[in-house]
């Protein structure tokens, strides 16, 4: 047995004056403050949609993800605490998190350490690729084990709750969770469908044990329990449709067991102007019907400003919507967090992977799915990825759409077709191509799409904006 590491501790000690001074001294702060004007009001209160946007959704796919008794892998849900691994690539009935990936096989666990630490355990990976990306109830990042970061080897680390005071076993490090409730999401590189089975093998070693259940061999988790009044449908389609008491009831409960992040003292006493403070239950009756009527415009007025700001964020290069920091961990930037949230739940830190996205062609139109396109890399500037990339097709609701071969991304680790010069050719269009099925991206039956070019263990060419990808342009239709 070791105790914790100077940095673990300070963290510790941070988290936990965060977790106790701070709800002391922002309930203070709300009662003493001057009620806001009714402009300040709205304003205000657009804020608190953002800043609690990520969190609600956090949540809301949390009670989804875990409604089951035992591990379901074709549904990538579990109880608390337990590892799913997905055994395949999500498909067009997949709506647990927007934009999945097919490029690797999931697995999922939903920690709640506020009582003991989790301690994972890691098999070797050999030469495959792998990361472990946890969240706090924020969206942010705090660690990111796997082959970039740790390397390949078997491995075992602790994720800690922030108050918890303890040991853990010798050679074992913590990763301190901001917030006692969390989310990992594995990513393990899968090439094809016939690289399954040997997928499956490195899922199936990697393991959760509670701290006081370490070193005793034959620990069962215990089954989960089933809500059946819990709606299942897709988290962020229920997220839109909440009322403004049902929203931000909810983010007054999880302010209790999830504390604010340490740069957030100056949202905090903003919001507590409208009777949101971190400890206490959202009363919305005890407001004014100017703040009551300011807090039940606010989904309408959060939910413009977020959608809108998914086409302007990031720089657009040959019609690619680069998005680079912050994404994955965001500081105070409420608004850019809670675009991620809505247009990619769990995305990763740049340095892991970088998801330029694409929504317009060559010349700022819409994509149709009635048109064909053709993205054209040439053979010195393919995508600069150290592990590999892929091209991703998502329709109108950011989700996988069924077509005849059932594909729904292609990429390096695909049987391409190049050219005689070594250049790559990538056709975009909702029929089958006369002789060109291997580079081929199936587009929906209709309307409009997107795309994402992902790029995992991006070269720095990628990361420092000399790689800019290729124009895609319309060709037909």
């Amino acid at each position: 047995m070791m105790a914790l590491t100077h940095t673990a501790w300070l963290r510790r000690v941070l988290c936990a004056l965060l977790g106790s001074a701070a709800f002391q001294v922002q309930a203070t702060a709300g009662a003493i403050a001057a009620p806001p004007s009714a402009a300040d009001a709205r304003e205000i209160a657009t804020e608190a949609y953002l800043y609690a946007y990520p969190m609600v959704l956090m949540e809301v796919t949390r009670r989804v993800s875990t409604n089951v008794e035992a591990p379901d892998s074709r549904r990538i849900r579990a109880p608390m605490n337990q590892f799913v691994h997905a055994a395949a690539f999500p498909d067009d009935k997949f709506d647990m998190v927007v934009r999945p990936n097919a490029d690797t096989l999931y697995s999922s666990l939903w920690f709640d350490v506020t009582r003991e630490p989790l301690i994972i355990s890691v098999p070797d990976s050999g030469k495959r690729y792998y990361l472990l990306p946890a969240l706090d109830m924020w969206t942010d990042v705090f660690t990111s084990p796997g082959t970039r970061t740790t390397g390949n080897g078997p491995q075992h680390f602790a994720i800690v709750g922030p108050h918890w005071h303890g040991k853990l076993p010798a050679g074992i490090p913590a990763y301190v969770s901001p917030t006692g409730i969390g989310w990992m999401i594995g990513r393990t590189q899968t090439n094809g469908v016939a690289d399954y089975a040997s997928v499956h093998k490195f899922q199936a070693a990697l393991k959760a044990t509670p701290l006081s259940a370490w070193g005793k061999p034959g620990y069962v988790p215990p089954k989960g329990t089933v809500n059946s009044q819990q709606d299942m449908a897709a988290p962020v389609e229920q997220v839109a449709k909440m009322d403004a008491d049902t929203y931000f009831a909810t983010f007054a409960r999880l302010l209790k067991a999830n504390p604010p992040h340490a740069n957030d003292f100056p949202i905090i006493a903003r919001i507590a102007r409208l009777g949101l403070v971190p400890g206490q239950d959202f009363d919305p009756n005890r407001l004014s019907p100017e703040l009551q009527a300011a807090l039940r415009a606010a989904p309408a007025a959060g939910r413009k400003l977020i959608v809108a700001a998914l086409p302007r964020s990031g720089t657009v290069t040959n019609g690619w919507r680069l998005l680079g920091n912050p994404i994955g961990t965001y500081g105070t930037d409420y608004l850019r967090r809670a675009m991620i949230a809505f247009a990619g739940l769990g995305a990763n830190t740049v340095e892991d992977a970088v998801y330029p996205l694409a929504m317009t062609d060559a010349d700022g139109k819409p994509f149709d799915s009635a048109a064909k396109y053709v993205i054209h890399f040439d053979k010195e500037h393919l995508p600069p990825a150290r592990a590999f990339w892929s091209l991703t097709m998502y329709n109108e609701r950011q989700f996988f759409a069924s077509n005849s071969i059932n594909r729904f991304a292609i990429g390096d680790r695909d049987p391409l077709k190049y050219n005689a010069d070594g250049s790559l050719d990538l056709v975009i269009q909702h029929d089958r191509p006369a002789g060109l099925e291997s580079n081929w991206l199936p587009t929906p039956a209709s309307g409009s799409f997107s795309m994402n070019l992902r790029m995992y263990r991006p070269g720095p060419e990628a990361l420092n904006g000399t790689w800019k990808p290729p124009v895609i342009r319309r060709v037909a239709g």
